[in-house]
C-alpha cells in the first residue's frame, strides 16, 4: 500500500484493545474516524443556534450528537454492504472490515439494525414535525452508494444527506421549514460539496481505474478552484440566512471566522499525500467556528 494513503480503517488507541469482534464492528461504523458524525452534526446543531434556540433547547443538541453518531455509522455499513466489492480494489479502502473478511455480511446487516434503533430511539425525542422532516432522509441515505456509479458528481447526493440535520433542527425549533432554515441548507450543501471534494482527492487514481465517479475526477484540473466555487456559495447562502434572522451588517461578521477558515483551506490545499485528508478533516474545527457565529446571531435576534 501506498505510504501516502491513510488507511480508511484504523485500530488505534482503545479500540486496538477489543477483542476482535467488537473491534471490527466499531471499524465498520467509523467509530475510529470520529471527523464523520461530527460533519453531520454541525449542520444540526448551527440550525438549532441560528434559530435562537441554543440555551433553551440544549437537551436537543445532545439529541442530535447522539443521532449523528448512530446513524452516521450506519450510513458506514450500509455503504460498506454495498461497495463490498468496489473497496476490496481501492488502496483505502481495501482494510474495511467487509471488504477484508474480518465481518461476515449476515453480522453486518444486524449491526446496521442495531444502531438504527439508536436513531429511532433519537427520532422519538422530536416533535412530529421535525419527525417527519427527519424520515424524509431515508430515501437519500439509502440511494447515496449508487450514486458514485451512475454519476460524476455524488458529492452533490452527499450533500443533500448530509445537511439534512439542518432542517430536522431548524423545524424542531421553530415549528416547520422556513427560508432562513432552507437558506442555512443550502450552504451546508455546498459546504460538504467543497470538503467531501478534498476528501475524493486521495482516491482519484483507484476510482477512474475502477470506473465510478467522484468531483474531484469530474473538475480535473480546476479543483482548487471548484472548491473555492463551493465554499463562495455555501458562505454567500449561509450569509442570507442569518440576514433573515438578523438583517444587519454586523451580523454578517459572525461569519468572519468560518470565511477565513475556508480561504485558508483553499489557498494551502495540496492535490497529493496526507494534505487532502488535513485539510478535510480540519472541518470539524470549522463547524465550531460556524456554531459560535450562528450562536452570536441566534442569541441576539
Amino acid at each position: 500500500m501506498n505510504q501516502t494513503i491513510v488507511p480508511d480503517s484504523e485500530a488505534r488507541g482503545l479500540l486496538a484493545r477489543l477483542p476482535d469482534t467488537p473491534r471490527a464492528l466499531a471499524l465498520l461504523a467509523r467509530f475510529d474516524r470520529p471527523i464523520g458524525w461530527w460533519l453531520l452534526f454541525w449542520p444540526g446543531a448551527w440550525a438549532v443556534a441560528l434559530a435562537g434556540g441554543a440555551r433553551m433547547h440544549w437537551p436537543l443538541i445532545a439529541w442530535l450528537l447522539l443521532g449523528s453518531v448512530a446513524m452516521r455509522g450506519a450510513g458506514c455499513v450500509f455503504n460498506d454492504i454495498v461497495d463490498r466489492d468496489l473497496d476490496r480494489q481501492v488502496a483505502r479502502t481495501a482494510s474495511r472490515p467487509l471488504a477484508s473478511g474480518a465481518v461476515s455480511l449476515k453480522t453486518a446487516w444486524m449491526w446496521l439494525v442495531s444502531l438504527c434503533l439508536v436513531g429511532l430511539a433519537v427520532l422519538l425525542q422530536l416533535h412530529l414535525a421535525a419527525q417527519a422532516v427527519a424520515l424524509g432522509s431515508l430515501a437519500l441515505v439509502a440511494a447515496y452508494p449508487f450514486m458514485k456509479r451512475i454519476t460524476g458528481w455524488p458529492q452533490v447526493w452527499l450533500g443533500l444527506v448530509f445537511s439534512w440535520a439542518a432542517l430536522v433542527g431548524w423545524c424542531e425549533v421553530m415549528g416547520s421549514i422556513t427560508l432562513p432554515g432552507l437558506l442555512l441548507y443550502g450552504g451546508c450543501l455546498f459546504w460538504v460539496v467543497g470538503y467531501d471534494t478534498i476528501y475524493a482527492l486521495q482516491d482519484r487514481e483507484d476510482d477512474a481505474l475502477i470506473g465510478i465517479g467522484s468531483s474531484a475526477l469530474s473538475m480535473g484540473r480546476h479543483v482548487r478552484a471548484g472548491v473555492a466555487l463551493c465554499y463562495a456559495l455555501a458562505l454567500g447562502l449561509w450569509a442570507a440566512a442569518i440576514w433573515q434572522v438578523r438583517p444587519q451588517e454586523l451580523a454578517l461578521l459572525a461569519l468572519l471566522p468560518m470565511a477565513v477558515h475556508l480561504v485558508w483551506q483553499v489557498g494551502t490545499l495540496k492535490e497529493d499525500g496526507i494534505d487532502p485528508l488535513t485539510k478535510f478533516r480540519s472541518n470539524r474545527f470549522a463547524g465550531l467556528l460556524m456554531f459560535l457565529g450562528c450562536l452570536v446571531v441566534g442569541s441576539a435576534a
